[in-house]
């Protein structure tokens, strides 16, 4: 059986995720600081590395794995909503349009060296009315999502297309973690 890996990250979906490719792992979620003013790519990278570096203080000779995720339109990053109006505001401006969406991943190896990639990914929405904008917002899903919204859950009625990792999107690129972990010497099986 794979050894046990540190996820630095307390997502629901970046464990649903390791659960389903069964990655063994244990969170361990240190508190960084996320502000960050560097365009999206560079701003999930650092943020990655900053929480896999946390744990790793924490967890040293282990494996640790770390990750980020922005969602950006007109290159204006949208984190994830402050309140119900704001949630509202960011699907208004997502709705009938493409944005990107960008995951950084951090992989520690057990002797503290870093690997850090970004996966970007263009999810394109069908336009949404604002009746199903306000029932959306009103169900509580997009209140911690960055860009207000889950792939996997409700809005996928109106994602008509996505162009890369659905897993990326989700918050894990499930292709660039196994990419990543490979070349840190972890071994799946």
């Amino acid at each position: 059986m794979p050894v046990s890996l540190v996820l630095a990250s307390s997502s629901p979906r970046r464990q649903e995720l390791l659960t389903l490719a069964r990655i063994p792992y244990e969170v361990d979620a240190p508190e960084v600081d996320e502000s960050c003013d560097l365009p999206i790519a560079e701003a999930v990278a650092e943020l990655s590395r900053r929480k896999a570096s946390a744990a790793l203080s924490l967890h040293p000779g282990r494996f640790v794995l770390a990750a980020d995720t922005l969602v950006a339109l007109d290159g204006e990053k949208l984190g994830k909503p402050a309140s119900e109006a704001e949630a509202c505001a960011m699907l208004r401006r997502l709705s009938g349009r493409t944005h990107t969406v960008c995951t950084g991943v951090t992989v520690v190896d057990p002797q503290g060296i870093l690997r850090t990639e970004v996966d970007t990914s263009l999810v394109t929405f069908d336009p949404m009315r604002e009746e199903e904008i306000q029932a959306y917002v009103a169900t509580g899903e997009p209140m911690d999502k960055a860009g207000a919204y889950a792939v996997q859950g409700q809005t996928a009625l109106w994602v008509r297309r996505l162009e890369g990792s659905p897993s990326g999107v989700m918050g894990l690129p499930l292709d660039l973690v196994r990419r990543l972990l490979e070349q840190s010497g972890y071994s799946f099986f």
